[in-house]
């Protein structure tokens, strides 16, 4: 099987990942069911790449019917430990403009009744999630959209709504009240799994529009929303060629034992279903049974 330290995941209009050689496709299946699409690996930066488009070929699936348990499990089973996600959004800044570069460090929750976790079925466990990016990787991707001369933004809060419906003008200034910077529907429950996952994740998120809010500013259109990340499609691709230089070889963050203190049952009481299950994601927790020698 292929298998990629560092996995990108493309959201709308981001649908590959240029520059990869040694290019590969591998197609899995999960105990959740098949992932968007095939996972593409491939060198890129000297490293191991895996690229997933969140929304399938042809941008198939609704932001509500992405399959993230799946998406995240087929990237633990190829070894990846860091994901970058790729997500289009609107703006409730005025100072973030269409085309401008967020890499947000807070969440705010607004989606409805998508499965956020992979515990459940005898096994309780309960992540530490006030802070929803690996600090480590948001700080790679903010230096190389500095380095490389993009118009960033530093940190700010992602409210993340149902959709598929754009919000309406009520709901967009009740967020600007919130102090919110910016919104879009696909950082959750991503950003959850990878870090039950033990996985570092961090967005590089992309404005495209005013959302509905701005009086000046006609109101967001699907076809807006793809115009604009086309234009910064060249952009954010070498942020990323520059953020893969600046991670360091060895992970010193916490998200790596992010389930060290959150498993809540014993896992000796968890069935056995669900520990083969999740072998992928307990495997460092679950000690393993000792073969009994055969005699005779």
């Amino acid at each position: 099987m292929n298998s990629a330290r560092v996995a990108v995941i493309g959201g709308s209009g981001f649908y590959r990942l240029s520059g990869l050689a040694d290019v590969e496709e591998t197609r899995l299946d999960t105990p959740f069911g098949p992932p968007s699409d095939a996972i593409v690996t491939g060198t890129l930066e000297g490293q191991r790449i895996a690229f997933l488009p969140r929304h399938g070929p042809g941008h198939r699936l609704l932001p509500s019917e992405v399959p993230s348990r799946a998406n995240i499990y087929a990237l633990k089973t190829l070894g990846v430990e860091i994901v970058i996600g790729v997500n289009a959004v609107g703006s409730l800044k005025e100072e973030i403009e269409p085309q401008h570069f967020v890499v947000p460090d807070q969440l705010i929750d607004c989606t409805r009744g998508r499965p956020s976790s992979f515990f459940g079925d005898g096994l309780a466990a309960h992540i530490a999630f006030a802070e929803p990016f690996c600090p480590v990787l948001r700080g790679a991707l903010t230096a190389a959209g500095h380095e490389v001369g993009a118009p960033l933004h530093d940190g700010g809060t992602y409210v993340v709504i149902e959709g598929p419906a754009l919000s309406t003008r009520a709901e967009s200034n009740l967020y600007r009240s919130w102090k919110a910077e910016i919104i879009g529907m696909t950082a959750l429950p991503e950003a959850k799994l990878a870090r039950e996952a033990e996985m570092c994740y961090a967005i590089l998120a992309c404005a495209t529009d005013y959302d509905v809010w701005h009086p000046q500013h006609e109101e967001v259109t699907a076809e807006m929303i793809i115009a604009n990340l086309e234009k910064s499609l060249a952009l954010s691709q070498e942020v990323l060629r520059l953020a893969l230089r600046l991670l360091p070889e060895q992970r010193k963050c916490a998200c790596p034992s992010a389930l060290k203190n959150a498993l809540v049952t014993p896992l000796e009481k968890v069935p056995q279903a669900t520990k083969d299950r999740l072998a992928p994601i307990l495997g460092k927790y679950v000690k393993r049974q000792p073969q009994k020698m055969r005699t005779g």
